[in-house]
């Protein structure tokens, strides 16, 4: 198993690993079979965030954005997140860290500071929960650090939402997974989902 030492938000530390087997899966009261809410498989990248609040694990997705991917655990990897802290927690939106000075301006990568491309990819989706690369405001290719969680709530995507996501060729499972688990659909296609 590769493990990396990162400290993260609450002054607490955290790790990526390979091996799958812990963490992530949905939430006891969804049922899905959108790959964001399947059990992790052995091998699987798992990124382990352990904060004065308590453990959180993701399954990272290098297939579906390897950039974003690969930033982030080069970056936790390196030690750039230890000592870093949440900057922002809003209910019902997100809880988003990864930001070095600490007051959401900053950021860095690891391609010689060049900002990460947005990887949007119809498999992954802002559902509750999701790992998150943030980007500058209406710059979907400004994505460095910075990452959140999407904290919606299950009832935050309602019935005339759902249809508008039929509407806009969303398939009925993930339609589903929305109104069930909650999110921020409207973020789809302008940040990167890679948890």
């Amino acid at each position: 198993t590769k493990r990396a030492a990162a400290a993260l938000p609450g002054g607490a530390g955290g790790a990526v690993a390979g091996g799958g087997g812990g963490g992530g899966g949905p939430p006891p009261d969804v049922v899905s079979d959108e790959r964001q809410f399947t059990t992790p498989a052995d091998g699987d990248l798992i990124a382990i965030f352990t904060t004065s609040l308590g453990e959180v694990r993701a399954v990272l997705y290098p297939d579906a954005a390897p950039m974003a991917v690969y930033n982030f655990v080069g970056l936790a990897r390196s030690g750039y997140y230890d000592g870093t802290i949440i900057w922002r927690a809003e209910a019902g939106f997100a809880v988003q860290g990864g930001d070095g000075s600490g007051t959401g301006t900053g950021g860095a990568t690891i391609y010689s500071n060049n900002p990460v491309p947005l990887e949007a990819d119809s498999s992954l989706r802002h559902y509750a929960g999701a790992l998150c690369a943030a980007t500058t405001k209406g710059d979907p290719n400004s994505g460095e650090s910075q990452f959140y969680f999407v904290a919606a709530l299950p009832d935050s995507v309602d019935e005339a939402m759902q249809a508008e996501l039929a509407q806009n060729g969303y398939t009925e499972a993930q339609i589903s997974a929305y109104a069930a688990a909650g999110g921020l659909p409207y973020l789809d296609n302008t940040d990167t989902v890679f948890g």
